[in-house]
């Protein structure tokens, strides 16, 4: 190559497909070492190039760097795009390929060298009519130009409505109330997917590409104070649900299907149900509650003995196996409990409507009758498909008190609660295991935090007692006849020697021990025993509206006891049992790491205050972690401490940091006990 000779040259990181506005242009000065060559550009910087980086030699004029603007400003009046597209539809039923001189004849009648670089620099920067092949060109099809044309259209469009996401970014950021459109759904989603799962999120880009032309850095942290700074998100957004499968809304198909269901509800397979309304119904509840899954009664027969009936709830009359509602539960398998609310397992017009047992209604139910003999095991029962109408809607508080002020006009209320100490007493002679460790219900409403503390009272253990012994019934029965249910047993535990737990203080940290030694219950289609309940065999059966499970027992029974086919055979219920129990399972966990998010979030904003607490057990002894008892609260909490402490000793403690969001938290203890415990 001579001296003088004018090159266009390619840079590294320089893309043919990313050409700029202006091309690269030098002259070559002279040669370097073997292969490469010295440069010129017009601001007189030298390029040293390889023959590689060289894309086209205007050859046949001697050039100088100051003349490239000159030369550019002469060929531009020739660089019409629209040009390529005539000789494209002159080139393309041949396909015969061009080289630049070739093109330069075409398109401008003439080969000098600059309009051969004229055709070249069309030819190169063209991204629709042709593709270059070594130093020729060749036509693409029509169809290939049209889908590049297709997706040139759709980037622009892209790009267009990216600027006017963030055109309407800008305007709620500055206070102002927006539509948010389709197409902005996308960035959105990105954005959320983003601040939920952070690098591990797919498509992550939309949601960089936003958080960048914000000046925002690239985190999930910045994404999720985005979504909150757009109104689109709380502060408090639930991310543990977010990062479950756990599916949040119904959707329209559903919801349809549902409105059908009560305009229109499928035939009663149940034709013979026994009618139960004469019985006086209660049913008991927290007031929340709204899915209200069992009711008591007790009939005084006339041989002096007393029937106990616990009636649940009968979703089944509305739901068919397979059908759309059943594969949606399914999916669920349970209902969400979360401080901020529920996710239900059904639609709520159906879950709160006819499957609740609704006080003053007429309901179906399936009704386990039971007669205990003087010690509270079962001397006999019965199960009916049933009709029932609730006579009383009373929460634990009101059972309570009408049991503490011993209301004569209510004997079937006081029968029940009798029974009910009997089968405790019994169910402990079974080597029953209770464990009473205070639970807190944790309640967010208009952005409040309400917690309470579950106490064991009379009320709560009557339905607990009853709700077991409709389990223990529900078991006896399937392990009669054989059926394929979710049946639950409990493997017995290892407990620590007796003297090692008299050596403990009586209440939770005696508790806390034994329930440490508690091995997980077990879901399955053989009957065990469950150790902790005392019982041979049990299935859960009391509330099939907000689990999975006991409806499958339900749809099992009911068909059985209608001399049906049952509609889940051994290998389906299998199935069946394993797939619920992994999603409530996550479901369960998506409940405690919301519960401990609030509980985190009520001690910050509380931080001033000292809470009563007790050494319940070590998580690390040789670091000085242990866990403790928040007594007021019910809440377990770790915290490390300065100096020696044992299971059972009281102390106060302050919040000394913590981070909701993070999962941290730290305590100290209030200088008055440290002082306290030093003088004794």
């Amino acid at each position: 190559m001579e001296k003088g000779t004018l090159v266009e040259f390619r840079l590294q990181g320089d893309t043919s497909s990313e050409k700029s506005r202006q091309p690269r242009l030098a002259v070559v000065d002279r040669p370097e070492g073997k292969k490469h060559w010295i440069a010129i550009d017009e601001r007189g910087q030298a390029h040293t190039l390889h023959p590689r980086q060289i894309t086209y030699a205007i050859v046949g004029q001697n050039y100088k760097p100051a003349d490239i603007p000159a030369f550019w400003q002469e060929i531009q009046p020739y660089l019409d795009p629209a040009s390529l597209e005539v000789a494209w539809e002159l080139l393309v039923e041949d396909g015969e390929s061009v080289d630049p001189a070739e093109m330069a004849l075409l398109l401008f009648s003439e080969q000098s060298p600059s309009l051969c670089y004229a055709a070249y620099y069309l030819l190169s920067s063209d991204r629709f009519y042709f593709k270059q092949k070594g130093d020729r060109f060749e036509p693409r099809s029509a169809s290939q130009v049209l889908e590049l044309k297709r997706q040139l259209e759709l980037e622009s469009q892209r790009q267009l409505e990216g600027q006017e996401f963030l055109t309407r970014v800008q305007r709620v950021l500055e206070g102002e109330q927006v539509e948010w459109h389709n197409s902005d759904r996308p960035r959105l989603e990105a954005l959320e997917k983003f601040a939920v799962f952070g690098d591990e999120a797919n498509h992550r880009t939309l949601a960089l590409e936003t958080l960048s032309a914000l000046g925002r850095s690239e985190t999930a942290q910045a994404a999720f104070q985005l979504l909150v700074d757009l109104k689109l998100w709380s502060p408090h957004e639930n991310l543990f649900l977010r990062r479950s499968q756990v599916p949040i809304q119904f959707s329209s198909r559903i919801l349809d299907m549902s409105q059908r269901r009560l305009l229109e509800p499928p035939a009663d397979p149940d034709i013979n149900r026994l009618d139960l309304t004469h019985l006086k119904v209660y049913t008991i509840d927290d007031e929340s509650t709204r899915e209200i899954d069992d009711g008591l009664s007790v009939e005084f027969l006339e041989d002096g003995l007393e029937q106990l009936w616990i009636h649940i709830a009968d979703p089944t009359r509305w739901v068919i196996p397979g059908d759309e509602l059943d594969l949606e539960a399914r999916r669920r398998s349970t209902t969400l409990y979360l401080p901020t609310g529920m996710v239900p397992m059904f639609p709520p017009e159906l879950a709160t409507g006819p499957m609740s047992l609704n006080q003053g209604q007429v309901c179906t139910a399936l009704s386990f009758g039971v007669i205990l003999d003087e010690d509270g095991a079962i001397l006999d029962y019965q199960i009916y498909a049933s009709l029932i109408k609730p006579t009383y809607r009373l929460t634990y508080e009101d059972v309570d008190e009408m049991l503490e002020l011993g209301i004569q006009a209510e004997p079937e209320l006081h029968a029940i609660a009798a029974w009910a100490k009997r089968r405790e007493s019994w169910r402990r002679s079974q080597g029953a295991i209770s464990i009473h460790m205070p639970e807190s219900s944790i309640k967010v409403e208009d952005d409040e935090i309400i917690i309470n503390v579950l106490d064991d009272s009379p009320s709560r253990t009557l339905v607990a007692e009853m709700m077991i012994l409709a389990g223990e019934v529900a078991g006896r029965y399937g392990e009669l006849h054989g059926l394929a249910l979710p049946f639950r047993g409990q493997s017995q535990p290892e407990l620590p020697p007796e003297e090692e737990l008299l050596k403990l203080p009586p209440g939770p940290v005696r508790d806390c021990a034994i329930r440490r030694c508690m091995p997980r219950s077990e879901v399955s289609i053989t009957p065990s025993r469950h150790a902790s309940l005392g019982l041979n065999t049990y299935t859960q059966v009391t509330s099939p509206i907000r689990r999975y499970a006991d409806l499958l027992a339900h749809f099992q029974l009911k068909a059985h006891l209608r001399g049906d086919e049952l509609p889940f055979s051994i290998e389906a219920t299998k199935e069946l049992i394993q797939a619920v129990s992994n999603t409530a399972y996550e479901a369960t966990l998506v409940e405690r790491q919301t519960n401990r998010y609030w509980s985190l979030e009520y001690l910050r904003r509380h931080s001033a205050e000292v809470w009563q607490a007790v050494m319940l057990r070590w998580l690390r002894e040789h670091e000085n972690l242990g866990l403790v008892l928040l007594e007021d609260l019910g809440l377990e909490m770790a915290m490390r401490f300065n100096r020696s402490v044992e299971p059972g000793d009281r102390l106060d403690v302050k919040v000394v940091y913590v981070d909701p969001r993070q999962d941290i938290i730290q305590f100290a203890e209030s200088i008055q006990s440290v002082e306290s415990a030093a003088m004794n």
